[in-house]
């Protein structure tokens, strides 16, 4: 069974920053591709980032680009999105998620982790 536990989140003033962290297993961090999802209130879950476990290759939702940015530790199986420059409209529970696929837009596994809140104040 894939397990993945979010951290990090919290309330920040738009244009701060953030760092998230979704702590999975060796066998999961290492096999499968690893996503972070947002739901803000009233809205359908949309696709922030991913990472590509076969070659590293990363992916960000236009909204996020140049502002986000994915990466792993590899010595502690946590996967980090560092969100700079945060605005309002980026508040939204965010989840991480694993085994997803990317084919022209990125689709999420069945894995999520339990989501963890961010507010960002105007």
């Amino acid at each position: 069974q894939v397990q993945l536990v979010e951290s990090g989140g919290g309330l920040v003033q738009a244009g701060g920053s953030l760092r998230l962290s979704c702590a999975a297993s060796r066998r999961t961090f290492i096999t499968y591709n690893m996503g972070w999802f947002r739901q803000a209130p009233g809205k359908e879950r949309e696709f922030v980032a991913a990472l590509m476990r076969s070659d590293s290759s990363t992916y960000y939702a236009d909204s996020v680009k140049g502002r986000f940015t994915i990466s792993n530790d590899n010595t502690k199986n946590t996967l980090y999105p560092q969100m700079n420059s945060l605005k309002p409209e980026d508040t939204a529970v965010y989840y991480c998620n694993a085994g997803g696929d990317y084919r022209s837009t990125y689709y999420p596994g069945a894995a999520w982790g339990q989501g963890t809140q961010v507010t960002v104040s105007s």
